[in-house]
């Protein structure tokens, strides 16, 4: 059986797993001041960083929240796994080997 490499429907694992991990990416990468401020006050606060860093905690989690929740960032990260996948089935290459680079010879 060929897969067609246009084709948009998901299967159940595209759909909770592939794009939510997609999702999470992006977020953290958006959310980036949050990260770095939570992740200083935990390198600074030691063991006490569950009382320390609630405000920081608060919102990193804020942040990361209104992404996952936003309809809009989810057809995003969906339209971004679909054209990664057609990618993946037209050439039978992962898009993280086509991003490395190839060797070159003298």
């Amino acid at each position: 059986m060929a897969l067609d490499p246009a084709e948009q429907h998901l299967r159940h694992v595209e759909k909770d797993v592939l794009i939510p991990k997609i999702m999470r990416e992006k977020a953290r990468e958006r959310c980036s001041e949050q990260v770095e401020d939570f992740t200083k006050c935990c390198k600074d606060s030691g063991i006490l960083m569950v009382i320390k860093c609630r405000k920081e905690n608060s919102a990193l989690k804020g942040c990361l929240t209104a992404y996952y929740n936003d309809p809009a960032f989810y057809e995003e990260c969906k339209l971004e796994y679909l054209k990664e996948r057609e990618e993946f089935r037209k050439t039978g290459i992962p898009a993280k080997k086509r991003l490395q680079k190839l060797p070159t010879s003298m």
